[in-house]
């Protein structure tokens, strides 16, 4: 497609999988029926965002990725017509968990799955105890509507992930995400966490000379160990242009979905006068793969 109408659905979770699932289903038919052809949701939208904890417990939440979670959603795509990304707690075997981004293609088919690579572990995003990191590697889903480079969350703030994802020729960046503040801090710190995180993936759309879509969770999640004052995850969701240009922000403190169109010709043009992947000195660049240059 030239121009590809990209819908996003920005919700507050609670701890009913089967709620969760409706209400972003509704939200889904909305965005179809007003023409969106690509959906993109939230990071483990079927859930409260559990790994505010360490609990055995919360494995329960994961399911396989031939299940009722992906039967619903593969369903959902196909009845639509669309292309949709999901983000599910993926249990692949007894002891071993991923998060796992699976795509959906219009006629219902799995186009493929990205699984998280880079796994935080900070006070209240204990994702370590539960996510086994990626083994599938940076690899570009091929779609109806494109060749999507699928990341998820903390893997935003890498420009190799991006890097790697533009160089196999990714149309589009996507970031599934669930990040938000802790009650402890500042105003001053909330707005800089908030800026650093739009800034860093606008940085990757300028970089690749490609479009990023980012979506969010809002909304307040309590801790349920009391350890800290939970999470008020920050929404902003947003879709930016190949020149990191703003197409759509959404509100920080509540609901949205939008349709955002994205002018897919704009990359090849901005590539043209910004040659950013001809000029790469790759004869340089063995030193990356080093932890650190002593």
């Amino acid at each position: 497609m030239d121009n590809l109408p990209v819908g996003i659905i920005q919700q507050k979770k609670t701890a009913d999988t089967a709620d969760n699932r409706c209400r972003l289903a509704e939200a889904a038919r909305r965005l179809a029926d007003k023409g969106a052809k690509l959906i993109v949701n939230q990071e483990l939208h079927d859930s409260l965002y559990f790994c505010q904890t360490e609990s055995t417990d919360n494995f329960n939440l994961a399911c396989p990725l031939t299940s009722d979670a992906t039967e619903f959603y593969s369903s959902l795509a196909r009845e639509l017509g669309v292309v949709l990304v999901t983000s599910l707690f993926e249990r692949r075997a007894a002891g071993l968990y991923h998060n796992t981004s699976v795509v959906f293609d219009a006629d219902g088919s799995e186009a493929g799955r990205y699984r998280k690579m880079h796994i935080p572990d900070d006070p209240a995003y204990y994702e370590k105890f539960y996510f086994t990191p990626g083994d599938l590697g940076f690899k570009p889903i091929d779609t109806s509507v494109g060749r999507l480079g699928v990341l998820v969350c903390w893997d935003q703030w890498y420009p190799e992930a991006a890097r790697l994802m533009a160089l196999q020729g990714a149309d589009m960046l996507i970031y599934p995400t669930a990040i938000g503040w802790e009650s402890t801090d500042t105003e001053d710190e909330k707005a800089r966490q908030r800026e650093a995180w739009i800034t860093v993936q606008r940085g990757h759309a300028v970089a690749n000379g490609l479009p990023v879509v980012t979506v969010n969770r809002t909304g307040y999640e309590a801790d349920p160990s009391g350890a800290t004052g939970g999470i008020q995850f920050w929404g902003s969701s947003f879709v930016a242009g190949p020149q990191g240009e703003l197409l759509h922000l959404s509100p920080s403190d509540s609901e949205d979905e939008a349709i955002i169109n994205i002018d897919m010709r704009r990359s090849e043009h901005v590539r043209r006068w910004w040659p950013f992947l001809r000029d790469r000195r790759i004869d340089a660049y063995g030193d990356l793969t080093r932890r650190f240059i002593d």
